[in-house]
């Protein structure tokens, strides 16, 4: 006991002189920013901003109590320059920054660190400059994906990008991770499509494709945020969208035979042409067929196919007439429409919400990620529903979205993001929930995770791969400084990159040795000894 207790008095006291020697490191740095001039877009906890700025962002409520670390610092620069000064202050006085682009990041990475930490917010850098003539834009980091669109579209009605269907999401995670959506089985990913970068590395340079190298261009194309280091810019390489698309959803419960036809799914998703576009959104509602209010399970084929309805028509009744595609489903629609569409926005909303930062609704929630290989039999997909009907699965969801297509042609390691041919589809697991509590939240993560362990056998192993996009700290061995070892890391990066992830870790090493920019999923600097 007085061992335990001695013990206990060294920690008070390492911790009490070392939250000191931070508080003087804060202080030292906001000290270097005032000395360039970089006042203005600062805050800190006795600001009265403060509290809406590091709150406007967080997209996960989660992270958003009274328990959560919080920044000493956030700092919301307006100009390259000012970035650069932000990072050459955190080098110089030691201080942990965790880069925000809009906030989306599924374990609060972007603005959560268990240490003292500035968080860079890039709200200001939302410049987007579309050229028609040569298929490209130059899109700021911090940007939306909504934003992105909308540009697009007031320069042209024939150009599109293959980017998410979350418009509030920030472009500048969601290109890093690789940034998937309704157009990759026709054109990839969004780091499919990235031509160059502007972005500044852990000495302070500003450096774009040629300077930094093929390399880390390679790396920051899908190899995760805040590894390398911080992307000011990227330019895109524009895709072809026709005048007109067509949109379908189609919801079906297990009386109307949901099963089957998730079974059969499987089989002609990933092999449709290119074209055509149908995931599936799995969930349990409140059902009133045949006058009996009861629960039931409800798949929600949603779909978007690159052409006019007539050849919809026929493609789905050559390959998946179950599905009972009716022309009085289908609706023809323009490119920008369809990306509302998708959002859940009505029908007629104008494209002016593409601008707003402001999700729909900001909830707790838990998500998860997997990637199959082989169709799931009929009986272990009701397994899954019977999962949906216990209490903490309310408003659970299970996403599947079909690979094949382009796809299947691009090599796994031509970027980080390796999860190309041999997938059928990719499974997004994801639970809400309203109330506040660690009983709650642990309730329904407990939940999630036992639906996790049920899709053992039925996903990819050796390893069980996962999207870094839907980042999960579950899935690895973490350390709570912001630091992961070589071999903690490689736990989760073969899941993420499987055989890219050494490659990324060689990059790494060599860019950023002294590990800057790190967070509890970042790549691994060799050089550095364990903290």
């Amino acid at each position: 006991m007085k061992i335990y207790w001695f013990s206990f008095l060294l920690f008070i006291v390492f911790s009490s002189t070392l939250w000191e020697a931070l508080a003087d490191t804060h202080e030292e740095f906001i000290q270097c920013l005032s000395h360039n001039n970089q006042t203005s877009s600062i805050y800190t906890p006795s600001n009265s901003s403060y509290s809406s700025i590091l709150q406007f962002s967080i997209q996960n409520l989660r992270f958003d109590t009274t328990e959560t670390p919080k920044p000493l610092v956030i700092v919301t620069p307006v100009s390259e320059f000012e970035v650069q000064q932000v990072i050459l202050c955190a080098k110089e006085t030691g201080m942990h920054a965790r880069i925000r682009s809009a906030g989306h990041d599924y374990e609060g990475l972007s603005y959560v660190s268990e240490v003292p930490f500035v968080i860079i917010d890039l709200i200001n850098l939302r410049t987007i400059n579309v050229n028609v003539n040569d298929k490209s834009a130059w899109v700021e980091a911090g940007s939306t994906i909504g934003e992105l669109y909308y540009k697009i579209a007031e320069k042209s009605k024939s150009l599109g990008f293959p980017a998410g269907v979350c418009p509030t999401v920030g472009v500048g995670g969601h290109f890093s991770g690789g940034g998937f959506g309704v157009m990759l089985r026709k054109y990839g990913l969004a780091a499919d499509n990235i031509v160059d970068a502007r972005l500044i590395d852990a000495n302070g340079r500003i450096i774009d494709r040629v300077s930094m190298g093929e390399d880390l261009f390679w790396a920051i194309r899908g190899g995760g945020g805040n590894s390398f280091g911080l992307v000011l810019a990227w330019k895109i390489k524009l895709v072809d969208v026709p005048e007109k698309v067509t949109v379908f959803t189609l919801d079906k419960t297990l009386e109307q035979k949901a099963t089957k036809l998730v079974h059969k799914w499987q089989y002609v998703a990933p092999r449709f042409h290119e074209d055509l576009f149908i995931n599936i959104l799995i969930s349990r509602v409140n059902s009133s067929e045949g006058g009996n209010k009861k629960q039931t399970i409800v798949a929600s084929f949603k779909s978007i196919f690159f052409g006019r309805i007539d050849r919809l028509l026929s493609i789905m009744q050559e390959n998946f007439s179950e599905l009972g595609l009716k022309r009085e489903d289908c609706i023809e629609m323009s490119w920008i429409e369809s990306t509302l569409y998708f959002a859940g926005f009505p029908r007629g909303a104008s494209i002016d919400v593409l601008l707003s930062r402001v999700q729909l609704s900001t909830r707790y929630f838990k998500a998860k990620s997997d990637y199959v290989y082989q169709p799931i039999p009929e009986g272990s997909l009701e397994g899954i529903w019977r999962l949906f009907f216990e209490d903490e699965a309310e408003s659970a969801q299970v996403i599947l979205n079909p690979y094949g297509g382009r796809m299947d042609e691009i090599a796994s390691s031509s970027i980080p993001f390796p999860h190309r041919a041999g997938n059928l589809y990719e499974i997004q697991h994801l639970v809400y929930w309203d109330e506040e509590g660690e009983e709650v939240a642990e309730r329904h993560t407990r939940w999630i995770k036992r639906l996790y362990s049920y899709m053992t056998p039925f996903v990819s192993m050796f390893p069980r791969a996962a999207y870094i996009n839907y980042r999960d700290l579950d899935i690895g061995v973490n350390n709570v400084k912001g630091y992961t070892s070589y071999v903690q890391a490689k736990v989760w990066g073969i899941k993420y990159f499987k055989t890219n992830f050494d490659r990324l870790v060689h990059v790494k090493t060599k860019v950023d040795p002294s590990n800057f920019f790190r967070n509890e999923q970042s790549i691994p600097s060799l050089c550095e000894k364990q903290r």
